[in-house]
């Protein structure tokens, strides 16, 4: 451990935490209106270059053509939202990016095994083969079809690692790269599109747009994923400072570097952390900032839950650091002036934490955890609610008697005025459920609470 480096981990930031909305409520919706209206105008292209559809081949043969064209230009969309662009990220939130691009990729996979078993049969039917017969001639003898082929592989293993009983044998960083196999997948398909689909052969403009539509994609998790990661490793020269215990299996990890006002990292916010050290190097993990940014410090408090998380607390001051962001909607700009309750489960206190430092107004804080050692950053909760006179209680299993009851009825006798507060939530997958259930019961309205997750 290095000595403390004089880092005051409840200095007020002088950047000013809370400003205008970052964009209107209705963004989600708008968005969706826009996914899907990029669906139709994907489907225009089979209905102007279908004159009649005859038959129970043709009809078979339309459909396969009809989802290839969905599973593509799917493919495209799910990955603009996993290409970290910052605009997208801090109003529609990461968590809700995240449930998006799994959503996506089950209609992609869906479309894609549709598309080939459609495609097959209509073949099979119009040639008067059979369907083993027919797969053979089309993998073997059609331009860009080995490709495609091994996309439709790798596409059913992104499916397999993705299904909810195999990702909880994973790691995180097994699954993340297991699931790069995307990115292959989507390479391999797209010269079989143009090449083999009925809509592009022939048709120069729907090739340019499905040429504009696949390159706008790569160029955004070009920039965003590798390039700006990049620019701002040199840029801001990030290493580790001080690696401090704060509980059982928890540390916080102080980074230093240079004009890190530039991030303009608000509380609540996330970056994603590439630790350069053995074993650490080849993957970046979200952790929240359990402290306001400084313009020379960034704090993260992190709780050993897996491998790479426990290999922190091992981390030597000086080892290098990447950091991507920050990202995350989970903001007091996002929400209306005024009062507001913080709901904390375990180490979920990390960006409440830093939201309890810097928002205004009447503030309530609730953390729950096991044990009272779990309660991790309790003193500096408590010094924050004695300086600026807010509310603070702490709820836990153990020693029995000590527990706050995560209901409707608890809530509303703990936070008499619940229903005009703006609530900000973050704990484990139990908890916010438990939360969610209990804010709804005492008739919260929902645009008045705010979640992020970082469950996959």
């Amino acid at each position: 451990m290095a000595a403390h480096s004089g880092f005051d981990a409840t200095r007020t930031p002088t950047r000013g935490a809370v400003g205008p909305p970052l964009a209107p409520r209705l963004l989600p919706a708008g968005l969706h209106v826009l996914g899907w209206a990029g669906a139709a105008a994907v489907l225009g292209l089979w209905w102007a270059d279908t004159t009649a559809v005859v038959g129970a081949a043709g009809w078979l043969t339309g459909a396969g053509r009809i989802t290839g064209l969905l599973a593509g230009y799917a493919c495209a969309v799910i990955v603009v939202l996993m290409a970290r662009v910052p605009w997208l990220d801090r109003t529609a939130g990461s968590d809700r990016l995240a449930r998006w691009h799994a959503a996506g990729g089950r209609y992609a996979i869906s479309l894609v095994l549709a598309h080939t078993l459609l495609t097959v049969w209509g073949y099979a039917l119009t040639g008067h083969t059979g369907v083993l017969d027919q797969t053979g001639r089309l993998v073997l003898h059609y331009p860009e079809m080995l490709k495609a082929t091994a996309a439709w592989f790798l596409f059913v293993l992104t499916a397999v690692v993705s299904a909810r009983a195999a990702r909880r044998r994973l790691s995180y960083e097994t699954w993340q790269l297991l699931h790069l196999a995307t990115y292959a997948a989507v390479f391999l398909a797209f010269g079989h599109q143009l090449a083999d689909g009925a809509d592009f052969v022939g048709n120069r403009a729907a090739q340019a747009l499905w040429y504009a539509m696949y390159l706008s994609a790569a160029a955004l998790v070009l920039w965003f994923r590798f390039l700006v990661p990049l620019r701002s490793a040199l840029r801001h020269r990030l290493t580790v400072a001080e690696v401090r215990p704060e509980g059982p299996g928890v540390v916080s990890v102080l980074v230093t570097g240079d004009r890190l006002d530039e991030l303009a990292a608000l509380p609540g916010q996330f970056l994603r952390w590439r630790f350069l050290a053995p074993g650490l190097w080849w993957t970046a993990n979200p952790y929240s900032l359990s402290a306001p940014a400084h313009p020379r410090f960034l704090r993260i408090t992190v709780k050993a839950l897996g491998g790479h998380s426990a290999a922190l607390a091992r981390l030597r001051p000086g080892t290098r650091v990447w950091a991507e962001g920050p990202y995350g909607a989970l903001v007091a700009r996002n929400a209306r002036p005024g009062s507001a309750l913080l709901l904390a489960g375990g180490i979920g206190i990390t960006p409440l934490r830093a939201l309890f430092e810097t928002m205004p107004g009447d503030l309530i804080l609730v953390h729950w955890a096991r044990t009272p050692a779990d309660l991790v950053l309790r003193g500096e909760l408590d010094a924050i609610a004695a300086r600026r006179g807010a509310r603070v209680y702490y709820s836990v299993d153990e020693p029995a008697g000590h527990a706050l009851p995560l209901t409707a009825c608890g809530l509303t006798a703990l936070v008499p005025d619940l229903g005009r507060r703006e609530v900000y939530l973050c704990g484990p997958p139990g908890m916010t459920a438990a939360a969610g259930t209990a804010l709804r019961e005492a008739g919260v309205d929902p645009r008045r609470v705010h979640q992020e997750s970082f469950a996959l």
